[in-house]
Formats: C-alpha cells, sequence, structure tokens
C-alpha cells in the first residue's frame, strides 16, 4: 500500500474530509447559529443588520460542504452509499431547509410589505435551527452506529430510525454550539442597541451549550461504550478532548472580557476539537455496525483505488489553498463593523 509522510493513502484521505468537513462547520456554523437568533430581534434595522453580517459569506462557507461531499464520494463511495441510503429523510430534509434559507435571505427585502418581510425572516431562522440540528442528528448516527449488513447494506428504518436519544442531544448540543458562535460572530460586525442585545443573548447561548453537551457527553459515556475504548487503549488521546474542554472553557471567560475576537477563534478551536474526537473515536471506522463488526465500514474496505485516492490527493493538494486564499480574501475584504446603505439587504 502507497504511503505519503509515512500514512497511507485511505488515511490521509480520511484526513482530508475530516478537515474539510470541520471548516464547513466552522465556517457555515456562525451564519447557521446567526440565522438562529434571527427572531429574538425585534426592530427592523436590527434583522437586516443581522443579514448584512452573514450576507457576503454565507454562499461561500457552503462551497465547503460542496467539496467536502465531492470528497467523501471519491475517496470513499462504499460509505458515500450507505451512510446516504441510512440517512436519506435528513439529508433530504437538510436540501430542502438549506434551499428555502438561500430564498429567504434573497427574496426579504425584494418586497416592502411588512408580512413579506416577516415571513422570510420566520423561514430563514427555522431553515438555520433546522440545518443546524440535521447536521449534529447526522454525526451522532454516524457515532453511534447503524444497522448495516452484509455488503454494506442498511436494514433499518430509514424514515424516522434517525430520531434516537443520542443522536437528537448531538443535534441539540450542535444548535447550541453554532448559536454561541453565531452571537459571538455578530458581535463582531455589530455596534449600539443590536450589540447590547448580542452581549445578553450571548450568555444564554453559552448556558445552553454547556448544558447540552454535559448531557451529550454523559450519555454517550452510559450507553455507547464502544466511543471510549480508542482512549483506554491509547490514553495519549485523552489529550483532544481535555483541549477541547479548556477550548470551550475558554469562551465564557473571553466573553466576560468582551474579547470576542478571541472568542470567535475559541469557538472555532472548540468545533475542530469535536471534529476530531470523531475523528479519534471513528478512525479506521466510518460507520459502526450495530448488527456485527465484521459489516464495519472502514477506511480500508470502503476506500476507491489507490490511483484514484493518489490522483485526488494531488488535486486536493492543489484545490485546498486556493479555497481558503479565496475565503481569506473575502472575509479581508468585509470586514469591519456593518454599514447599511442602498445595496444592503
Amino acid at each position: 500500500m502507497e504511503t505519503l509522510f509515512g500514512l497511507d493513502y485511505p488515511t490521509l484521505w480520511f484526513l482530508v474530509v475530516g478537515g474539510l468537513f470541520s471548516g464547513y462547520a466552522i465556517l457555515d456554523g456562525f451564519d447557521f447559529g446567526a440565522g438562529a437568533w434571527h427572531l429574538f430581534f425585534r426592530k427592523e434595522e436590527s434583522r437586516r443588520i443581522a443579514l448584512n453580517a452573514i450576507g457576503p459569506v454565507w454562499d461561500g462557507n457552503e462551497v465547503w460542504l460542496v467539496i467536502g461531499g465531492g470528497a467523501l464520494f471519491a475517496g470513499f463511495p462504499v460509505m458515500y452509499a450507505t451512510l446516504f441510503s441510512a440517512m436519506y429523510t435528513p439529508f433530504m430534509l437538510f436540501l430542502v431547509f438549506i434551499i428555502f434559507r438561500a430564498i429567504s435571505i434573497e427574496f426579504r427585502s425584494k418586497e416592502p410589505m411588512k408580512w413579506w418581510r416577516k415571513m422570510w425572516d420566520f423561514v430563514y431562522s427555522i431553515s438555520s435551527i433546522v440545518l443546524s440540528f440535521l447536521l449534529g442528528v447526522v454525526v451522532g448516527n454516524v457515532l453511534q452506529g447503524l444497522k448495516v449488513g452484509p455488503d454494506f447494506s442498511y436494514s433499518g428504518d430509514s424514515f424516522f430510525g434517525f430520531l434516537t436519544p443520542f443522536p437528537v442531544l448531538v443535534g441539540i448540543t450542535t444548535l447550541a454550539l453554532f448559536m454561541t458562535h453565531g452571537a459571538i460572530y455578530l458581535l463582531l460586525k455589530t455596534e449600539g442597541r443590536l450589540y447590547a442585545k448580542l452581549t445578553r443573548l450571548l450568555k444564554g447561548g453559552i448556558v445552553f451549550f454547556l448544558v447540552a453537551f454535559a448531557f451529550a457527553s454523559v450519555y454517550a459515556l452510559v450507553f455507547i461504550p464502544h466511543l471510549t475504548e480508542v482512549f483506554k487503549e491509547n490514553p495519549a488521546w485523552f489529550l483532544v478532548p481535555v483541549l477541547a474542554l479548556l477550548s470551550i472553557a475558554n469562551v465564557p471567560r473571553l466573553a466576560s472580557r468582551r474579547k470576542y475576537g478571541y472568542a470567535f477563534i475559541f469557538t472555532s478551536l472548540s468545533t475542530a476539537f469535536m471534529f476530531m474526537i470523531v475523528a479519534v473515536n471513528l478512525y479506521p471506522n466510518l460507520l459502526f455496525s450495530t448488527l456485527d463488526p465484521e459489516y464495519h465500514i472502514t477506511i480500508y474496505n470502503a476506500a476507491a483505488s489507490e490511483k484514484t485516492l493518489g490522483i485526488m490527493l494531488l488535486m486536493a493538494a492543489i484545490g485546498t489553498p486556493l479555497v481558503i486564499t479565496y475565503t481569506t480574501i473575502v472575509y479581508y475584504t468585509f470586514r469591519g463593523k456593518v454599514k447599511m446603505d442602498e445595496t444592503s439587504y
């Protein structure tokens, strides 16, 4: 098996896919979180400012989802096929809500009627909440495991089977994390009365996240033993959840001092560490079978050919820096507080 930097191609591609989805969660996470708070803003001007805070970047953030999904399909087609078969309902719901969310952002300001704007405000906020929740639900199901049988076929309930306790808890925790992340981003982009309101909302968001995270963690420790096996076998991996906890603990400390730029960095790091915990729990598996360990989907039995992975790694090495550069330029260009003008939403 070919290697690069001492790692085989399936492992490298596992890291690439994980990195892309982490980037997506960090970037689209804050604009989902900003949308989740939208109905808490009563004034028309506040809602417009909040929309314009994410206006220049939300669609670019979603590029990371497209690239991540494409990378999963190209590198691990077996995993892609089985996961989509099992998670058909949440993925279809995700597609519907992400379309309606985009429509609501673009359509809201097209007509001056109050009912029109309120309708799209509602669609925008609910879509952001549901999308955050569904992302967490999918991650929770991947961690918990699915009824994968012979030939890696899914044999469970594909309609409501995804709504079991642990995925629901992970979905709520993801929503809470994104709301905290989004509130901090809005604080970086606003001032005046909206800024003051967001400082109060952020406190509630932090409490919401800490409580949800605690419940999800306790449930995983008690009811999903395979999630702790890797830490028992290799205690050095405990460093990852420790770093995650330290990062999370730093957010309220920085927020209380109104150092929101640093707080945003630490909510981003917390999100990245969460994905690292997922990766540590899974590797070398991609999807656990709750029927028989023989049917676990791993990075080896799900991978494309080595030639394909080698070519795709070369493309990732060229394309990823370009995407990062583009993203950096966009955020640099639209840095600073939101200023309303005739081009605003």
